[in-house]
């Protein structure tokens, strides 16, 4: 029986050290200031227009920012230049998410955790399978594609399916953070979970990581 992602087992020590690293990733965003997070948006999205996954994609799935996350403020007027749908996550019942169509001045509503989402018809909703490109937010990455998330499971529930599949595959996952929220690979953090779904590649505002299908990463 596989436990639960967001439910701490009793005596667990990773569950501290993940609290703690999470805690220290949020103030590291915190501390950085309105300019910095937006240059290091549009310097993200122009390593998204050179990535090759970009070139071949026609649904690329987003997020809202929040809590200081990197901004993605560029990517939807990428996306209208390349004519590549862009979708943000919707929540509903259970942690499977699924994805809707906006362009900016669509109206948003917040869902149950605050974030904003698209107020669409349930038949415009996307599943998770029907996307090319995802931009996932993350607290911490290491260079061999494991993320730390906020722990709701979301991610690793809606992209379960790609666990069973050779990577790369469709959807391709990139990361998306600031370069201050790497760690080193092995950290205790990150240390893989059966539930968990690797990233394909992370976008940073210095560079562009992509991941080895198979984990060869010992350092940072």
């Amino acid at each position: 029986m596989v436990s639960d992602p967001t439910t701490p087992l009793p005596g667990n020590p990773r569950h501290g050290v993940r609290q703690e690293l999470r805690e220290r990733m949020r103030a590291h965003r915190a501390a950085l200031d309105a300019r910095t997070r937006a240059e290091a948006g549009l310097r993200m999205a122009g390593r998204l227009a050179e990535l090759p996954a970009l070139a071949c994609a026609r649904r690329l799935a987003g997020y809202f920012a929040c809590a200081g996350e990197l901004p993605l403020h560029a990517v939807p007027g990428l996306c209208r230049e390349r004519g590549i749908e862009y979708l943000l996550p919707v929540l509903r019942r259970g942690r499977v998410m699924r994805f809707a169509p906006w362009r900016p001045g669509a109206v948003l509503a917040s869902n149950r955790y605050g974030i904003p989402e698209p107020q669409v018809p349930e038949a415009a909703l996307r599943a998770a399978r029907h996307l090319d490109l995802v931009l996932v937010p993350l607290l911490a990455f290491s260079r061999d594609g494991l993320r730390l998330g906020s722990g709701g499971g979301f991610y690793d529930a809606s992209f379960a399916f790609l666990r069973t599949q050779a990577r790369p595959a469709r959807p391709w996952l990139c990361g998306v953070a600031y370069a201050c929220q790497e760690v080193d690979c092995g950290h205790p953090a990150l240390a893989a979970q059966p539930w968990d779904v690797r990233l394909d590649a992370v976008l940073t505002e210095c560079e562009t990581i992509l991941c080895p299908p198979e984990p060869t990463c010992t350092t940072g």
